[in-house]
């Protein structure tokens, strides 16, 4: 069993820390979840999180207006501290303190670099933890124009103690993946222009092959979320 902590950054409950919730939580608008949340744009039962093999899940559950992560429409997520949940107009730090500054010390950042939204100074804006650290909120924040990195720490690790039939799959994904990426890099063309606003041309073929990828990638993810 994992516990979770979530710092409401936005939304009516702007300013409310849940600390220690033992998973599995539910997040929604009726009362019976563990985190309620009184916004019109969340559905009875949003989404849950829950623990697996070490790692936190977020699962969406076919919400009317879906669930967001770093400002990434997402359907399942594993969590990493510092990531931003957006629900509704709610917004949602994953992570205690302590979580946080020891993610950031892992990736070698500073703590403002995965939780922006908490380090901008605004008195007016402004919550704290049981442990006497506060957060504060930019006036002008709009929790659907957040907009980060879905990965800030970099790309996700591979699942482990997988079956060989499980490691060949994920194997063959990547290795189309890759195909169809390698594809267009050879095949794309600089530009005369040189600098930050360069154009690589890229034959309409391979360009064509791009968007069929993302078709196909949007397909697995889809199916992944829901396996039925």
């Amino acid at each position: 069993m994992a516990f979770v902590t979530l710092s409401v950054l936005e939304g009516l409950e702007r300013g409310r820390i849940y600390e220690d919730l033992a998973t599995p939580v539910s997040i929604g608008r009726e009362e019976d979840n563990l985190i309620q949340l009184n916004d019109e744009r969340v559905s009875r039962i949003h989404a849950k999180m829950q623990e697996d093999r070490g790692e936190v899940i977020l699962t969406d559950l076919n919400s009317t207006n879906g669930s967001r992560v770093n400002g990434h429409p997402v359907q399942l997520r594993v969590l990493q501290p510092g990531d931003h949940v957006q629900i509704g107009r709610c917004t949602l730090l994953y992570g205690s303190d302590a979580q946080i500054a020891e993610h950031a010390r892992e990736l070698g950042v500073e703590v403002a670099s995965l939780t922006p939204l908490s380090h901008i100074a605004d008195p007016s804006l402004s919550g704290s933890s049981d442990s006497g650290v506060e957060f504060h909120l930019a006036n002008d924040f709009q929790p659907e124009n957040l907009r980060m990195p879905l990965f800030p720490g970099g790309p996700p690790v591979l699942p482990q103690h997988l079956e060989p039939g499980q490691r060949a799959r994920v194997s063959d994904v990547l290795a189309y993946i890759h195909e169809r990426m390698r594809d267009v890099s050879f095949e794309g063309l600089q530009s005369e222009q040189n600098g930050a606003d360069a154009v690589i041309e890229v034959p309409w073929q391979n360009w064509q092959n791009m968007l069929q990828l993302q078709r196909d990638l949007a397909a697995y993810l889809q199916k992944i979320a829901n396996p039925e």
